[in-house]
């Protein structure tokens, strides 16, 4: 006979309801939103149709949730007038909902928790008392074969696991490069504007700066070459620049690649979220292209699972890898073994290219819905091809701008905080792949109209 006295003896549904519940409570479901089919909570959960339906319908009675006729379950739009539940004590506490807009998040609400949960708890059950000695420092052999196949497949990127080295997030993956292969001085080129939680790394490790401006075909490599002639790195984004959008020319291209073998220097390829490209296939990686083997790419599972796996990856050259694999063993990876192998066996059995497909639909919706809204409330938006965040043009002090935004709590962020010394139109970044409603958008929208006030 099930009880309440354990939550291991609570009936599947109940705590099924309670997870969803607790959704609406923190924000993730904002009152309106649609939830998915009854279906797809029951591949994503792990649970049968009979027990998502029983725990729907509980949250019904209970006013959480209200049906609609031929359109699906919603989480009532009633809740939007209820007092929020103060945070209690201990792990709620924790582990904070993320702000609206926050950028550089992947869809959370749209991740297949219940498939993922099912390849971690096989690989848990199959572990041997091999699985328990010291892994490999340069990532395990199973997803370092799954990357070099999966990029083979998706990016045209030729390489053999050996040349694959897996690091705890992309400041590691840079770590563990610039360990392996820079100076003390060593100039670097960074795009102006660009990424700029990554400058602090580069500095730490013993570079300089070398800003870039980017234009409409990425960046200006004559400028480049021109300021800086004695660099022996290029840090870029050619795909799709964070944060304009851009791609970089094809003779923009060819001419980097020049440059690096006439001045034997290295360029770092950050292929960031080119998975997400939403009009025609993906572009090409700027390592396709790379016959002088002078480009070493890198990449995360950040945007295409999710960030709390912390787990990045290095494509090198076959010139490079013992360099690298003797830094590996100074630089340990730290990402868990079990993590590795479970993102490999997500790859290797096709979920990772089902997640990416979906992903490009659900994206390519919400970006149309936040673009909307924000059309509506008389903001215009830059247009990009793909990726997960848009950006939002506005006059004048940008920086003020996105601070009265996160007052509101909404967390854009200043075009003009990513530039070193480029000038140009200042802008609001924010990402909407969060976003689960036309109508979340508009709320969302005019909550920003109202705090630009």
């Amino acid at each position: 006979m099930q009880t309440r006295t354990s939550s291991s003896f609570v009936p599947r549904y109940r705590q099924l309801a309670e997870q969803i519940r607790r959704s609406i409570e923190s924000g993730e479901l904002p009152p309106g939103s649609r939830l998915p089919s009854s279906r797809v909570l029951a591949q994503e959960q792990g649970v049968s149709r009979a027990t998502v339906e029983n725990a729907l319908g509980e949250l019904v009675a209970q006013g959480w949730l209200e049906r609609r006729s031929r359109s699906g379950t919603y989480v009532s739009a009633a809740l939007s007038t209820r007092p929020v539940r103060p945070l209690q004590k201990g792990a709620d506490r924790r582990h904070p909902a993320p702000l609206p807009f926050q950028p550089g998040l992947p869809a959370l609400d749209a991740f297949p928790r219940g498939l993922w949960a099912r390849v971690m708890g096989r690989r848990l059950r199959q572990q041997s008392r091999f699985d328990l000695a010291l892994p490999d420092p340069a990532g395990n052999w199973g997803l370092r074969q799954a990357i070099a196949d999966w990029l083979r497949f998706s990016r045209s990127i030729d390489c053999r696991p050996e040349q694959v080295f897996i690091a705890a997030g992309y400041p590691m993956v840079m770590t563990l490069l610039l360990r392996a292969l820079a100076r003390q001085g060593d100039g670097i080129w960074v795009e102006d504007p660009g990424y700029p939680f990554i400058r602090p790394v580069l500095e730490q490790n013993g570079l300089r700066l070398n800003p870039v401006p980017v234009d409409g075909e990425g960046m200006v490599i004559d400028e480049a070459i021109r300021r800086y002639p004695g660099a022996r790195f290029a840090l870029l984004t050619p795909a799709h620049q964070s944060p304009l959008g851009v791609a970089l020319a094809a003779s923009r291209r060819r001419q980097l690649l020049a440059w690096a073998v006439q001045r034997d220097a290295w360029i770092i390829e950050d292929d960031y979220d080119s998975e997400f490209r939403y009009q025609g296939r993906p572009l090409p990686p700027l390592k396709s292209l790379d016959a002088p083997r002078r480009v070493i790419y890198a990449g995360t599972f950040s945007k295409t699972l999710f960030p709390a796996l912390r787990c990045g990856w290095l494509v090198v050259p076959e010139e490079v890898t013992n360099a690298f694999a003797e830094q590996s063993v100074l630089t340990p990876c730290s990402v868990p073994p079990l993590i590795q192998l479970a993102i490999s066996d997500f790859i290797g059995e096709g979920h990772f290219w089902r997640h990416l497909k979906k992903m490009r639909q659900i994206y390519t919706q919400r970006r149309r819905w936040l673009e909307q809204a924000l059309a509506e409330q008389g903001f215009p938006v830059v247009p990009q091809a793909g990726g997960i965040q848009l950006l939002m043009p506005v006059t004048g002090d940008d920086r003020t701008a996105a601070a009265r935004a996160r007052d509101a709590g909404l967390a854009v962020e200043a075009l003009g905080a990513w530039r070193l010394e480029s000038q140009g139109e200042g802008g609001l970044i924010m990402s909407f792949t969060n976003i689960t409603s036309a109508r979340h958008a508009e709320e969302l929208a005019a909550r920003l109209h109202r705090a630009l006030l």
